[in-house]
């Protein structure tokens, strides 16, 4: 390993929805083989000379991203995720012309820069699914304010993404409605994971009754789905973030945003 790596054992590996779009190369941007998975934890095994951060026995983790150029205005401030030579954990080319392998496997090596250490009270299997859907929601509420108690806070979809947005919602106090399709949803919306309220999308009358109450909308869904009722429900200057990444382009009309 080289001098600032660190080599350690994968314990557990989420399965985002990320891996099954790359899987299917529904992306266009797959390259075969392919060993998915980007949110790793384990146990650190080796290090390498320089590392500064783990030693051996550390449990660790690994998110979406391995490598950067660490010379552009996006590494000088730490945004390595919008480096334009970003390394993907998997199915990207490392510095040495490699490809990436992902964390369906049973050892990882990586950069120090881009292990996390994982605390010893979070159990590894649920820390896991937080290097990528956990930070993939967190990130957004933090980002654009919707982190204040009291704040409205809707959430489209309640599959991987969608449930850890519902719990990191209200741990920061806001009320969180869940909005889906299913039905059967609503029972695990507001009793297991703790949302105030549960919409179903396709019932009209409940989202007429609901139009211009909502701070924010994360919007979690991976599959074509229509963004006009969702903007309907957002209270003026109120934010629609989409974090689900559809394999086809979703329709926006402009109307609904100017008026």
């Amino acid at each position: 390993i080289l001098e600032r790596d660190v080599r350690f054992k994968v314990l557990y590996c989420g399965i985002c929805h990320s891996d099954l779009h790359m899987i299917k190369n529904e992306w266009g941007s797959a390259t075969y083989p392919l060993v998915p998975g980007h949110e790793i934890v384990g146990e650190v095994t080796e290090v390498g000379s320089k590392v500064q951060k783990f030693k051996i026995g550390d449990k660790v983790g690994v998110g979406c991203l391995v490598g950067a150029c660490h010379s552009c205005d996006s590494c000088s401030e730490n945004l390595e995720n919008y480096c334009p030579k970003l390394i993907l954990t998997y199915g990207g080319k490392y510095h040495d012309g490699t490809t990436t392998y992902g964390g369906y496997s049973d050892i990882m090596v990586a950069d120090e820069h881009y292990i996390v250490r994982i605390p010893d009270n979070l159990p590894l299997e649920g820390a896991a699914p937080l290097l990528c859907a956990g930070i993939t929601v967190y990130s957004p509420l933090r980002y654009f304010g919707l982190d204040k108690p009291g704040l409205h806070v809707g959430v489209v979809g309640l599959g991987g993404l969608g449930h850890v947005a519902v719990k990191f919602a209200k741990a920061l106090g806001a009320k969180v409605t869940v909005i889906s399709t299913s039905p059967n949803k609503k029972k695990e919306a507001i009793e297991h994971l703790g949302a105030d309220s549960f919409l179903v999308s396709r019932d009209q009358d409940e989202m007429q009754a609901a139009i211009g109450t909502m701070d924010g909308i994360i919007d979690t869904v991976s599959a074509l789905h229509p963004l006009v009722p969702l903007i309907g429900l957002l209270k003026a200057h109120g934010k629609l973030v989409l974090v689900g990444a559809p394999e086809k382009p979703l329709e926006l009309p402009v109307f609904p945003l100017i008026m």
